[in-house]
């Protein structure tokens, strides 16, 4: 269940990813960043307080017709926290990564984030992965690193732009990597923290979550001279469709990983490179190395042996 789920997110990612080139036409990076909490935030809220009232639909037959989601206590408002600001901050180094070199070198070093993941989990939740999903994870690292870097890798794992001490990228790409492991393992511990559904306790944390970053991020924007939380609001009709692919992804993302080790599911969402690199190939005629097939079925083989691990 959670591998379907979990591919479903991928596919909410890559979509609301090609949407959000429209966004960057209209608004700069933090207002665009803000734009997948605050319109997301009020049909996450509708969703859960369906839930919570409802019940769950897999529950609809059951004899608690009147099932909500219970268990709230301190520990959740403290993961949540801790989940919806590391992605923030996630977020903006990754893209202070991009603005110090480019693209392809904040890419690559964010994607520590699937081993750093599975350390996190085993540190924090007490969540170790078997050898054998171990390797898929180091696999899957060094394959989708290599699809990212697109060849540069001299250029990448070299020094700073002048030539003299480690490149400020990578700093910011591994802080967005971490960062987005903690997210990660924020939303699990949160949701396992209430009882109930898998998919009622994930809506709810993900809600809780996106009314804490409206909140945070809006009152940043409301500060900053650079960025306007009026311009956020005028774009709201190319906005709000992101905004749902965004939830949508979060909503899967936060489902699979109440079902599953965080580890595993980020290392299966890996597989959105992947697909990406096939897209390229098979429609849009894209012409690659022998190096680039190889990292892609390097990758593969890593997702492969998370999932049976």
């Amino acid at each position: 269940m959670w591998v379907v789920i979990t591919l479903v997110a991928t596919v909410f990612q890559i979509v609301r990813t090609s949407e959000q080139h429209r966004l960057r036409r209209l608004l700069d990076v933090n207002e665009a960043g803000y734009v997948r909490f605050v319109f997301a935030m009020p049909f996450a809220v509708a969703i859960a307080a369906g839930v919570m009232l409802l019940g769950e639909p897999d529950r609809a037959a059951a004899a608690d017709a009147s099932f909500a989601i219970t268990g709230f206590g301190p520990t959740f408002p403290a993961w949540v926290a801790l989940a919806g600001i590391s992605q923030i901050v996630a977020t903006v180094a990754l893209l202070q990564s991009f603005r110090v070199r480019d693209f392809a070198v904040g890419t690559v070093y964010a994607k520590t984030e699937v081993v750093l993941v599975a350390l996190a989990s085993w540190l924090l939740l007490g969540e170790p992965l078997p050898v054998l999903a171990w390797a898929g994870a180091v696999l899957c690292l060094a394959g989708v690193g290599w699809l990212a870097a697109g060849g540069r890798w001299r250029e990448v794992l070299g020094r700073g732009p002048d030539g003299n001490g480690l490149d400020p990228a990578v700093g910011f790409g591994v802080l967005a990597g971490g960062g987005f492991a903690l997210a990660s393992i924020g939303i699990r511990a949160a949701a396992n923290s209430l009882d109930g559904g898998a998919f009622g306790r994930s809506i709810v944390t993900v809600a809780a979550m996106l009314l804490m970053q409206s909140i945070v991020q809006g009152v940043v924007l409301v500060r900053s001279r650079s960025s306007s939380l009026r311009r956020v609001l005028d774009a709201w009709r190319v906005a709000v469709p992101v905004a749902l692919l965004s939830l949508g992804g979060s909503a899967a993302w936060a489902w699979a990983m109440t079902l599953e080790n965080a580890a595993r599911v980020r290392t299966l969402g890996q597989i959105e490179i992947v697909l990406a690199f096939a897209i390229g190939i098979v429609v849009h005629r894209e012409r690659h190395r022998l190096a680039d097939f190889v990292a892609s079925a390097v990758a593969v083989v890593g997702i492969i042996a998370i999932v049976i691990a």
